[in-house]
């Protein structure tokens, strides 16, 4: 009542635009939500459960596993039939289970699924096999040179060529390649022809889907070493074959390049397909294998 009377006596001494601002005053003023601001349109609920532990908790390191959200729609971005497996896994009953998680229980692991056949094979057959399939699958590969350019004279010299070892249907488990002596990789290898080179397991499906770095042990990679050689007359036509039929492209590659067929003489075979050091793998044995990645 005071304050209407207020108002009233007000009315005469105060410009309109006064009176809007006094209104607007006193309507704050008698506001039950005197002292709140609004700075965010979303809420977050948390459970009475959630706030217990919270306040228990004295550390820092418990926070993580209580500010874990088994309910939100966000999730973190692992491959679908990792979330597929968790699922079926929760829907099993389990005994003394009174808590489910919804993140994926193997976000760091991962497993090779078994392929029929191949469980009497031992695991020095399985690393020749892996070296074969990383031999013909990779459509490139990270060539290694002694360098002869003046400023790096007897350095390591490494680029990045496109390779084959056959049409997709005819493995060799030799290295051809399509390259042109405008090439410094080239120009070294007419000086020393001895070059090592890398097929990595990352290029393919396996690791990314799995989400494991190509650095990791357990993304393979293969290292060849021996003698660069120019493809001979004899196997001209299947050079041609290997390397156009992956790499279509090259038949429009300009031809004053003068391109021409190279191959790698195999001497020595590396493999580093997980943990507890490199297999090497006899090259007799490596060309009697049939890819396989299991």
């Amino acid at each position: 009542m005071s304050v209407c009377c207020c108002q009233i006596q007000l009315r005469k001494r105060i410009t309109p635009i006064s009176w809007l601002s006094w209104v607007l005053w006193c309507s704050v003023m008698l506001s039950p939500a005197w002292g709140y601001v609004i700075v965010n349109s979303v809420s977050w609920s948390v459970t009475n459960e959630v706030e217990e532990e919270l306040d228990s908790s004295s550390n820092e390191e418990a926070l993580p596993a209580l500010l874990e959200d088994t309910t939100s729609i966000w999730k973190q971005s692992y491959p679908a039939s990792v979330y597929k497996e968790d699922g079926e896994m929760r829907s099993r009953p389990v005994a003394g289970r009174s808590k489910q998680i919804s993140s994926p229980s193997r976000m760091f692991s991962y497993r090779r699924e078994s392929v029929k056949g191949t469980d009497s094979i031992t695991p020095q057959e399985q690393a020749i096999r892996t070296a074969r399939f990383l031999t013909h699958y990779n459509s490139w590969g990270f060539l290694a040179t002694e360098s002869t350019q003046e400023k790096i004279q007897g350095v390591p010299f490494g680029n990045c060529l496109l390779v084959s070892d056959g049409p997709i249907n005819n493995s060799t488990g030799i290295p051809f390649f399509y390259v042109t002596s405008k090439d410094n990789t080239v120009t070294d290898l007419m000086k020393n022809s001895v070059a090592s080179l890398t097929l990595p397991e990352a290029e393919g499906d396996f690791c990314r889907k799995n989400i494991i770095d190509p650095e990791d042990p357990r993304c393979a990679r293969l290292t060849l070493t021996g003698q660069m050689v120019m493809v001979p007359p004899e196997e001209m036509e299947f050079a041609k074959q290997a390397m156009f039929s992956r790499h279509p492209v090259m038949r429009k590659w300009p031809r004053n390049y003068e391109w021409f067929f190279m191959k790698m003489n195999i001497e020595h075979i590396w493999l580093q397909n997980w943990y507890g050091g490199v297999s090497t793998i006899a090259v007799e044995e490596y060309f009697k294998a049939v890819p396989s990645k299991e």
